[in-house]
């Protein structure tokens, strides 16, 4: 069986919900763009720095 057919299972092979199967890709998404951008040479207070930028700029172009 492939894996896209087989229900993931927490614990003792109870199905996961949507929810946590979400909250765990979520995090493990996280995981990999914060060791992206470490390998990238961005320090965490870049990342706050545009972090606080983005919303303005965005909300910028969408009065344009």
């Amino acid at each position: 069986m492939s894996e896209e057919t087989v229900p993931p299972t927490a614990g003792a092979g109870q199905p996961k919900g949507l929810l946590q199967q979400m909250e765990e890709l979520m995090a493990a998404l996280n995981a990999d763009l914060s060791e992206l951008h470490e390998e990238a040479g961005f320090s965490s207070l870049d990342s706050q720095a545009r972090s606080a930028e983005e919303p303005a700029a965005q909300g910028a172009a969408e009065r344009e």
